[in-house]
C-alpha cells in the first residue's frame, strides 16, 4: 500500500512539475469607445504578459495601464490621470481558465473555448465569462477573444460633459501569440 501511495505521490508531483506552459510578453490588447459621428476613442497595448498551463487551462494575464497608447497624446493623458487613475491602478489583471482545455486537440483549425475568470480593473473584480478562439501554428498558439466593458462596473467615472462622446460599452479584444517555454 506504500509503495502504491509514493508511485502515486510521484506521479502527481511529476506532472505538476513538467506541466508546459506557454507564455508571451508582447501579447496585444485593443479597446474601442467610439460612438458614430464622434472622435475615435481607441487605443492598442502590445506589452500584455499571459500565461496559459497546458495541463490545466489556466489563464492568467497581465496589463500596464499606462502602456495603452492612443493617437492623440492629449486622450492618452486623460484616459491615465482622469479615468483610470493609472498611478492609484497602474494594473490591470485576469485570472480564470479556459473550459475543458484540451492541448491535445489544438491545431491548424480554430477551436472555440470558453474562458472564465476574474477581471480587475481599477481595483475592482468581476467576473467574465467569453469565448476564446486558438489555433496552433508554428509553434505558437494563437488566442483571440472579444468581450464588453462597462466601465462604470469597474468604478471608472465619466465626466457628464464626455458622457454621450463615449461608448457605454467598450470593445475590448485580445490577441496572444504563445510559445512553450
Amino acid at each position: 500500500m506504500k509503495k502504491t501511495i509514493i508511485i502515486f505521490a510521484l506521479l502527481l508531483i511529476g506532472t505538476t512539475v513538467f506541466s508546459q506552459k506557454m507564455i508571451t510578453r508582447n501579447g496585444k490588447i485593443t479597446f474601442e469607445a467610439s460612438i458614430p459621428s464622434f472622435e475615435e476613442i481607441k487605443a492598442t497595448n502590445s506589452t500584455v504578459s499571459c500565461i496559459l498551463d497546458e495541463a490545466t487551462g489556466d489563464f492568467a494575464a497581465l496589463v500596464l495601464i499606462k502602456s495603452f497608447k492612443f493617437k492623440a497624446p492629449l486622450m492618452e493623458e486623460h484616459f491615465n490621470e482622469n479615468y483610470m487613475e493609472s498611478n492609484l491602478f497602474p494594473k490591470a489583471t485576469f485570472k480564470g481558465k479556459i473550459l475543458n482545455f484540451d492541448a491535445k486537440k489544438l491545431s491548424t483549425a480554430s477551436t472555440t473555448y470558453e474562458l472564465e475568470g476574474d477581471l480587475t480593473i481599477h481595483g475592482i473584480t468581476k467576473k467574465i465569462k467569453t469565448k476564446i478562439n486558438l489555433i496552433l501554428t508554428g509553434g505558437k498558439l494563437n488566442t483571440t477573444a472579444n468581450f464588453d466593458i462597462k466601465p462604470q462596473d469597474y468604478g471608472i467615472e465619466i465626466p457628464s460633459l464626455v458622457k454621450d462622446k463615449i461608448a457605454k460599452n467598450i470593445d475590448t479584444r485580445i490577441n496572444f501569440n504563445l510559445e512553450t517555454q
